[in-house]
């Protein structure tokens, strides 16, 4: 009986490589999703549904120029224009990614029964060789009447993390908490 509530305790721990900055960002990153979802925010995958079909696309675009009837010289000017509109579409993929995804883990819809119509957008950095996580929580459309100002905290890793590598989930949610009520309480922008 006992091992069994050991399994289960272990199988909830999120452990860490301290050593792979990565490892460190994604389980914060993870533990940052659950508890804006928690909070009543809904995921809004709106923008990750559109990079899949961009990239579906691309992938279609490279199979149909590999594979098209015709041999190489005589199908010239349609790989060509394959490869002119596999190059245009990732540009379009990496405009998109550099323009609105940014540093952002997770988009959402506003709470239900909000007064706000904007979701939030969460973002965080963590510098290579640098043990400093930034959070930030924005305005899903920072023009809107509802958006709230930018909130953000930056704080050490090792506050959260035992020297074991294992994420003390209850100090860090009380971090994202605190975060995610300071941006509630902010005042809405004012029409100028």
């Amino acid at each position: 009986m006992e091992e069994k509530k050991e399994e289960t305790k272990n199988k909830n721990v999120k452990k860490a490589n301290l050593l792979d900055h990565n490892s460190i960002k994604h389980i914060l990153d993870e533990s940052v999703s659950d508890i804006v979802t928690s909070h009543g925010y809904k995921e809004d995958v709106r923008l990750s549904n559109l990079k899949l079909f961009l990239g579906a696309i691309i992938i279609v675009v490279a199979l149909v120029a590999q594979f098209y009837n015709k041999k190489f010289p005589e199908n010239r000017d349609f790989l060509i224009g394959c490869i002119a509109l596999y190059v245009v579409l990732n540009g379009v993929l990496q405009l998109i990614l550099f323009t609105k995804e940014k540093n952002a883990i997770l988009f959402t819809y506003p709470p239900e029964g909000s007064f706000t119509s904007t979701g939030l957008v969460v973002s965080s950095k963590l510098p290579r060789f640098s043990d400093e996580y930034t959070l930030t929580i924005d305005s899903a459309d920072p023009k809107s009447i509802s958006a709230g100002k930018s909130v953000q905290f930056t704080k050490s890793v090792t506050q959260w993390f035992t020297k074991d590598g294992v994420l003390v989930e209850g100090l860090f949610w009380k971090d994202v908490e605190a975060l995610i009520k300071d941006y509630a309480k902010e005042e809405p922008k004012k029409k100028k």
